[in-house]
């Protein structure tokens, strides 16, 4: 018998900040895009994580345990050495203010962004990097295709209209 992916992954989601509007969709939307993304991988039984929170917040993390003293949108903290049945490989924090600013400007929609980065997340919770080239291609290759199985366009393609203006000023100063 074939485990289902809903067996494989024990998602917890913890909302630590009021600025996440509609708590039980983005606990849902996020649970999705981890079941897609480990059927991808194809990640035995585990349990997780995600923390909702705010930019002061990911600040203090990501000072604390990374050494840059900013607010990020993303931070995936693989679990050391993790034991229980299904063993915690870890957490992923998201940022509110961060999100939806990114997706403000990249002219996406908001739950798009947020389930792009839960999969990068969870990508990263799996070994997965981008420090090298070939490794961020493989990585963002992966992003793509669990996305589409979401329905979630590609995230790194640049919308028509900012596509179309960086195109202009490529040929404006072309032209000079």
């Amino acid at each position: 018998m074939r485990r289902t992916t809903k067996e494989r992954c024990k998602v917890d989601v913890l909302v630590e900040s009021g600025l996440w509007k509609e708590p039980r969709s983005v606990k849902s939307l996020v649970r999705r895009a981890i079941e897609e993304a480990a059927a991808a991988v194809s990640t035995s039984a585990a349990e997780l994580a995600i923390v909702l929170t705010n930019d002061s917040a990911i600040r203090l993390l990501n000072r604390d345990w990374r050494g840059t003293d900013a607010a990020t949108n993303v931070l995936s903290f693989p679990a050391q050495g993790a034991g229980g049945e299904p063993p915690h490989i870890g957490d992923i924090v998201l940022a509110y203010e961060t999100v939806a600013r990114e997706a403000r400007n990249e002219e996406k929609p908001f739950a798009h962004h947020v389930a792009h980065l839960t999969v990068h997340g969870f990508l990263h919770l799996n070994g997965y990097d981008h420090r090298r080239s070939k490794d961020a291609d493989e990585m963002e290759n992966l992003e793509r295709k669990i996305l589409r199985r979401l329905a979630i366009p590609d995230p790194y393609r640049l919308p028509a209209r900012k596509a179309k203006r960086r195109h202009e000023s490529l040929n404006s100063a072309r032209s000079r």
